[in-house]
Order: structure tokens, then sequence, then C-alpha cells
């Protein structure tokens, strides 16, 4: 486990093992959302289904972790550092995060995601 990790973990009142410390590391160092297949695909380790979603649960309630579901009803998870928008291709299904500003309260709602749907460069 990185010192990152540990600190994000230890910050969010999360108690580390080893099955949260392999899911946060993947987390830390990506800069898209992964689907659990994607995530799971980059462990070293071997992990179930079961055990996997219920750690990110406990990181979603914990603010740690957000999710979104994708045109092709898979769920992605990314850490949740800033409020931002996904553009996702519904051809590819590529999934591209976008800078802007949406943490903006509308009608007493928080905003923390939103997903544009589009052709990419690549498809279009």
């Amino acid at each position: 486990m990185n010192g990152k990790t540990k600190k994000l973990l230890q910050k969010s009142g999360i108690k580390p093992t080893n099955a949260r410390e392999a899911i946060m590391d993947i987390l830390n160092t990506v800069k898209a959302p992964l689907s659990y297949e994607q995530i799971r695909s980059l462990m070293k380790s071997d992990m179930d289904k079961a055990t996997f979603y219920r750690n990110i649960s406990l990181f979603e309630e914990a603010g740690v972790v957000q999710k979104f579901e994708s045109d092709e009803r898979k769920w992605y998870f990314e850490l949740l550092r800033k409020s931002h928008a996904h553009f996702v291709c519904e051809q590819c299904h590529n999934i591209i995060c976008i800078d802007l500003d949406i943490g903006a309260d509308i009608k007493e709602h928080q905003v923390k995601n939103v997903v544009i749907k589009g052709l990419c460069k690549e498809c279009k």
C-alpha cells in the first residue's frame, strides 16, 4: 500500500485491509472511472465480486468513491476528488472525464456528477 492510500483510508475512518488497499491503490493511480472488471484485471491478487462491492459501498458511504452507470448498464467507479462531468461515447463506450464546474446547488440539490453522451472524435 502506498502512503497516499493509507492516509486517505485513515482520514475517511476506514480500517485498512488488503482488499480495501488493493482497490484504493488502483483508483488512486487511474485518471478515468473503471468498471469492476477493469479494476479486477489490474489487481495483483484475486478478489471475489461480493468483497469488491462490499468495500466499494463502504467507500461510497464515506464519500471517498463515486459511481455512475454507463449506457451498457455497467457501473464505473472513481475517487471522489472534485465534481466533474463524464463524456460517454455511445458507440465505443469510452469514458472521458471533463473538467466542468458542476458543484453548484440546483433547487436544493447538490450536483456531484453529470454524464454527457454522444460520439467521441474517433467514432464520429
